[in-house]
């Protein structure tokens, strides 16, 4: 049996200063090198404090379970140790960087990632064939980090992160948030030409939709209620999530 790449075991989180109380109440999961996990759930679930606090933010804190990564333990690890160890996180909102050009970032994001400090002529060449594959202009990469960015740019950037920095793990918070059709495609064959490059990389892709599912052809989905898991399965899920809505899994999770 091959050894997982990511784990999570019972794992509770709450925001580090509130006093709301747990938004992860007990949630399990388990990825395999070169899967793609599919998290679905109604707002307020718990989907964009999963990915926070699968990345390690300081604004969530764990207070029972455990992350497994590429056999470690990471549940303490802070961001920048999660990141070099090869997990990687698309935003929902990806922040505004303001005097950093995304060829700047790219490259201290690199060497930090890889310990590979490459000249910003070589890495420029090596963005190139990704910024023609997302549809991007050629001079995108000097432009300042999502500042001015259409919803659609933000996330192309976020998936050429993705393929640039080769993680073992993608967290994927929302990528298709805010995308139109034709954006939601060239994104999705990004993931999947990622994919194809890094076949043993893993996936967890969060997310409201089926037409981001349809393009990328998750091998597990889950439906995420209340902070837990309440339901696993193939695309069969995604279909009765369209035709029924959260309704018959909530009234499954209370039973």
């Amino acid at each position: 049996m091959t050894n997982p790449l990511f784990r999570v075991d019972g794992l509770h989180a709450q925001p580090a200063e509130s006093e709301h109380g747990e938004i992860l109440k007990g949630l399990d999961l388990t990825v395999a090198p070169g899967e793609v996990h599919a998290i679905m759930g109604p707002n307020g679930s718990g989907k964009s404090t999963l990915g926070s606090t699968l990345m390690g933010s300081s604004e969530y804190e764990v207070t029972a379970g455990s992350v497994t990564f590429l056999g470690d333990d990471v549940t303490e690890w802070p961001v920048d140790e999660r990141a070099k160890a090869g997990m990687f996180l698309a935003f929902q909102y990806p922040q505004e960087i303001p005097g950093v050009s995304v060829i700047q970032f790219l490259r201290q994001a690199l060497s930090a990632r890889k310990g590979i400090d490459l000249s910003v002529l070589e890495l420029r060449l090596a963005t190139m064939d990704w910024m023609k594959r997302l549809g991007m202009d050629s001079s995108f990469v000097d432009r300042y980090l999502n500042e001015g960015f259409s919803g659609g740019e933000k996330k192309r950037n976020e998936i050429m992160q993705m393929a640039i920095l080769e993680p073992e793990l993608a967290i994927l918070d929302e990528t298709d948030s805010g995308l139109d059709i034709d954006a939601l495609r060239i994104v999705a064959q990004g993931i999947r030409e990622v994919r194809a490059e890094r076949p043993t990389m893993g996936v967890v892709l969060i997310t409201h939709y089926q037409r981001l599912l349809d393009e990328v052809a998750p091998d597990h989905i889950h439906i995420l209620v209340d902070g837990r898991i309440v339901q696993s399965g193939g695309m069969e899920l995604a279909e009765q999530l369209e035709r029924d809505g959260y309704d018959s899994f909530r009234a499954g999770a209370t039973s």
